[in-house]
């Protein structure tokens, strides 16, 4: 019994506190092998800091914590640099080690950091300086990065700065703990016990988010209720503020335009209005008295149901100018969404994804230089498949700003693996043409006066973060992309598989060719040949294949207003003899995509209605290519499942079967839109299945299936 008691005892000594839930995230400081840390050592021995502020105490936390967990020891504290292996850390004003070193930081701007391996006072020392204390910040986590990926930090000289000013994640979270589009648990936000009680995950979230140099955080969603604005919320945001603020993450609202009406009894809305300007400019500085650094306004304004100014006839750029002109004297922005769309009505008379350049192309140059017209990544709606939105190549005299999608709305929700990170760098990468050949969407948002982008957070209150473990690396491309548009994919997903799960060779290939193959195994089994918006609307969920659905609310939410399946093809129309929105691109892109000989296969469905025996590349007809793209999703899934398991026993038991069971649900996901979609469609073309494929079930049982049910695999 008493050797039974001890073992047991030493089973639990050697148990970690919590298993491996995926809690820490990609700030994993676990103990690195034997040879790095004695690589790593010499060089981390003691850390000399001087003058202290709120951000650099969470930078001394992080070094300290970072470098006892790498390394497996803590480095010693000292004022000066008396020994080799010092870190040093600092301002020019903060350090007199940084001001006597006379770096040039010039590059660093507002924002970055140097990371210099120099010697001081005849010892070797490893400088983190900047020009404020959170690019310090951002620097010791830039330090720790290399460390956990095991990259060299003896020869150190590297300049970094965020390429875009404002980079925010924006939550759709309600004031009631829900959060559309949310597939992580509830709000993180315990509205109901701040401003009294302060969770410590505030203040976890907001490092997380410094770790990639996320600065903002919109904290309502844009689908906003109008008690956000209350003062009961503005002192419980105030104190949420207070938590973010050392780790340099601002906050920012999302405000409903109809306040002045609903909450401060005035008869109209309108933002022209005298005694709606002087509301708002109370309620602005009423929320600046409570959050000095308060980031801003994200607007939603007439667009599916949000009241804007189109009800009084006034503009875009009017309302976005009004909440421009009261933030500007305390150096706030609004980043007005153009996500806006008038219903096209029964007859189908107007192109949706022609819209927002329609609506919001006219007021260019119109707009005030501290307002970013926030567009989403394409013309239609995060979309696995979509081209660039054209208003990236049309707005020249305006600030623009990519909205990205980091939560998976229309990309597999909660459940399936799929890498946004692959989405960011295809964007950014596209060429626009607008001042000629390399005018990419990166090259347009990183050059003007104001930049900046936002991500559709995917965020809840699991323990975990983000649901599922792989969805973290989504959070991570997000602010890496965020921080350079011009990343590589493949390399930051990289960076946060060894920061994850460790660098051995194995994992690392393995997790990465798993997230660079996800999103396109995604685009087959769900947008073939550029099919697009075929997930169910009608119950508000955007999951699961309903190519049939019919949308009682409006048309153009309707899965057979993108598709048009019928007797002579599939796709939309949208060259010259169409809608004609292949013409909002500039040459040669329209040109390109008006012709359906020239226009890419990856959109050639986005852009024409393409005949069933149109003999495509590979050739095969369109009916056969339609077959064969979907069933190679499904082959790509199952290449994910096979990678994953051939890493039993290389990573921890907690997470490998947590990703195991979610890539079940994503092959049958992946089966479901394939068999669901060919079933309805082939009704249409009236050909028979090729290489012995046939859906598992027809296509009544498909239809009957209740919202976001799939059928067993």
């Amino acid at each position: 019994m008493g050797r039974i008691l001890a073992l047991v005892l030493l089973l639990g000594l050697a148990a970690p506190a919590w298993a491996e839930d995926g809690h820490e995230a990609w700030l994993r400081y676990h103990p690195l092998p034997a040879a790095q840390i004695a690589r790593f050592a010499p060089h981390t021995a003691t850390l000399v800091t001087g003058k202290m502020s709120p951000t650099l105490d969470a930078t001394v936390k992080e070094l300290r914590s970072g470098i006892a967990g790498l390394l497996k020891r803590a480095p010693g504290g000292a004022s000066a640099v008396t020994a080799d292996g010092a870190v040093v850390i600092g301002t020019p004003s903060s350090s007199p080690v940084i001001a006597g070193l006379r770096l040039n930081l010039s590059a660093a701007g507002k924002e970055g950091f140097v990371l210099r391996s120099l010697g001081v006072n005849g010892h070797k020392a490893t400088i983190i300086a900047a020009n404020s204390d959170i690019g310090v910040l951002y620097g010791a986590f830039a330090l720790l990065r290399r460390m956990q990926t095991e990259q060299a930090i003896d020869n150190l000289d590297i300049t970094d700065a965020p390429r875009l000013m404002v980079r925010v994640l924006n939550h759709w979270d309600n004031l009631d703990g829900s959060i559309e589009r949310g597939y992580a648990g509830a709000s993180l936000w315990r509205w109901q016990t701040l401003p009294a009680y302060r969770d410590p995950r505030y203040r976890e979230y907001a490092r997380l988010n410094a770790s990639l140099g996320i600065n903002g955080a919109v904290l309502n969603n844009v689908n906003t209720s109008v008690n956000s604005l209350s003062t009961g919320y503005i002192e419980k945001t105030a104190a949420l503020a207070e938590e973010f603020r050392p780790y340099g993450v601002k906050v920012w609202m999302a405000p409903r335009f109809s306040a002045p009406q609903e909450i401060g009894g005035l008869k109209t809305s309108d933002p022209l209005d005298p005694q709606v300007r002087a509301w708002w400019q109370t309620k602005v500085d009423e929320i600046y008295h409570a959050i000095p650094d308060f980031g801003g306004f994200l607007v939603k304004a007439n667009s599916e149901g949000q009241p804007g100014p189109q009800e009084y006839g006034r503009s875009h750029s009017d309302a976005a100018n009004m909440f421009a002109d009261l933030l500007a004297p305390h150096g706030g922005i609004v980043m007005y969404r153009a996500f806006v769309y008038d219903d096209p009505g029964k007859d189908w008379h107007l192109d949706r994804v022609a819209e927002a350049y329609r609506i919001i192309k006219p007021f260019d140059g119109q707009f005030r230089d501290n307002v970013l017209v926030q567009e989403k990544e394409g013309p239609l709606d995060f979309q696995p498949r979509e081209p660039f939105a054209p208003l990236f190549g049309a707005m020249p005299k305006s600030n623009m700003a990519v909205e990205f999608p980091v939560t998976k709305e229309y990309t597999g929700q909660g459940v399936d693996l799929t890498y946004t990170g692959f989405l960011y760098e295809q964007i950014y990468k596209s060429d626009t043409y607008a001042h000629g050949p390399g005018s990419t969407v990166a090259k347009i948002v990183m050059n003007q006066k104001l930049t900046g982008t936002a991500g559709v957070a995917n965020i809840g209150n699991d323990r975990n973060w983000t649901g599922s473990i792989f969805n973290q690396a989504n959070w991570y491309a997000y602010g890496r992309f965020a921080w350079n548009p011009e990343s590589s994919a493949r390399a930051v997903g990289e960076e946060w598989t060894r920061m994850t799960f460790g660098n051995d060779p194995k994992i690392v290939s393995s997790a990465v060719a798993m997230l660079m193959g996800s999103w396109p195994a995604m685009m087959d089994y769900q947008s073939p040949i550029g099919l697009t918006f075929q997930e169910l609307d009608s119950a508000n969920t955007h999951y699961g294949p309903w190519p049939w659905l019919d949308s009682p609310r409006r048309s153009d939410w309707a899965d057979i207003y993108f598709n048009r399946a019928d007797a002579v093809g599939l796709g939309v129309d949208r060259s010259h003899t169409g809608y004609n929105t292949a013409a909002q691109y500039n040459s040669p892109l329209k040109e390109q995509f008006d012709d359906i000989r020239t226009t890419p296969e990856d959109f050639l469905l986005w852009f024409h209605h393409v005949p069933w025996d149109f003999r495509m590349k590979s050739g095969r007809t369109m009916w056969e290519e339609l077959q064969f793209q979907y069933s190679r999703g499904i082959t790509g899934v199952e290449a994910m499942q096979k990678a994953w398991d051939g890493l039993k026993g290389k990573t921890d038991d907690e997470r490998y079967m947590a990703v195991k069971q979610y890539l079940v649900m994503h092959h049958r996901d992946a089966v479901w839109f394939r068999d669901a979609s060919l079933a309805y469609f082939q009704t249409f073309a009236k050909r028979p299945f090729t290489n012995g494929y046939k859906p598992k079930y027809d296509l009544d049982y498909y239809k009957k299936l209740p919202p976001n049910t799939a059928p067993p695999d």
